[in-house]
């Protein structure tokens, strides 16, 4: 059974207004269980109102979704419980710090479950671990620390309550090259950790072919497909005139492709380039 489900999803802004706006055009959508999904779409795609609708921030104004089996907004009181089984971490969610220590801060969510202590103490020193966050560092105010280590405490505040499905809106954006890689390393480690679903929100094609398994395509408010990774970049035409790149390799082949070099698959990670251009050079 998917973990996520829409059906007909439509979302207006200023419905019955002189602005109103479709962000979100009859989505019909099925996500499973365990999947690392990549969500992309240029600027005003609709991809940032999606997925807020996942965890009950945003009701829709026709259609359905559904977690876990169970459609949200038929019983507001179920609103609740069902949040906890979609973790949503905003951009640049270290702005979201607020407790005296980072321990605080990563227990907020936990105590607000109504979990007991020791539960509670038992998710923020495993969450901690898990995204590199030294038992040193829980006593220390999250306003002492480097970009880089708050994001990992935000991160790990929404970690901690364990839900089935974490969504991430950009978890790398305005880091340097080695905090983005160490923050998706640890987003990728955890979703081989706990096989529960992950949906990346990224403008880097190059972050959503290395860590994803199939993503998510939103083009003018409405799914344009969802699909796994390759076959997905295997349509780099189309997704260029929509205004979105393939990863740089991806162009680099086709282009190799066009001179008459042929390659028996598609080609959207460096190290799958490696492979196939040392083993062309093997037979050489």
């Amino acid at each position: 059974m998917a973990i996520i489900k829409t059906e007909n999803l439509t979302y207006v802004y200023g419905d019955g207004t002189p602005f109103r706006k479709v962000a979100v055009d009859n989505v019909d959508l099925e996500i499973e269980n365990g999947e690392m999904v990549g969500v992309i779409g240029h600027t005003g795609s609709g991809k940032s109102t999606l997925i807020q609708h996942f965890n009950g921030l945003l009701k829709p104004t026709s259609g359905s979704v559904y977690i876990d089996g169970e459609r949200l907004w038929d019983d507001k009181a179920k609103l609740r419980p069902v949040r906890f089984k979609v973790g949503l971490v905003f951009q640049y969610p270290e702005y979201q710090l607020f407790e005296e220590t980072c321990y605080k801060d990563i227990a907020f969510g936990p105590k607000n479950m109504g979990l007991d202590n020791a539960e509670i103490d038992r998710r923020i020193k495993e969450t901690a671990r898990m995204v590199g966050i030294g038992a040193d560092v829980l006593d220390k105010s999250p306003f002492e620390l480097s970009g880089g280590q708050k994001r990992r405490v935000a991160i790990a505040g929404v970690m901690a309550m364990e839900p089935q499905v974490l969504i991430l809106d950009e978890p790398a954006s305005g880091l340097d090259p080695k905090g983005r890689d160490q923050i998706l390393g640890l987003i990728r480690e955890y979703h081989q950790q706990k096989k529960n679903t992950v949906l990346l929100v990224s403008h880097s094609m190059e972050d959503i072919a290395k860590h994803t398994t199939k993503i998510l395509v939103m083009n003018k408010a409405k799914l344009f497909c969802y699909d796994d990774t390759v076959k997905v970049f295997h349509r780099a035409k189309e997704l260029e005139e929509m205004g979105l790149a393939v990863p740089q390799i991806t162009r680099v082949f086709n282009r190799l492709r066009s001179m008459g070099i042929q390659f028996d698959d598609d080609v959207y990670t460096t190290k799958y380039a490696k492979e196939l251009l040392m083993r062309l050079l093997a037979d050489k």
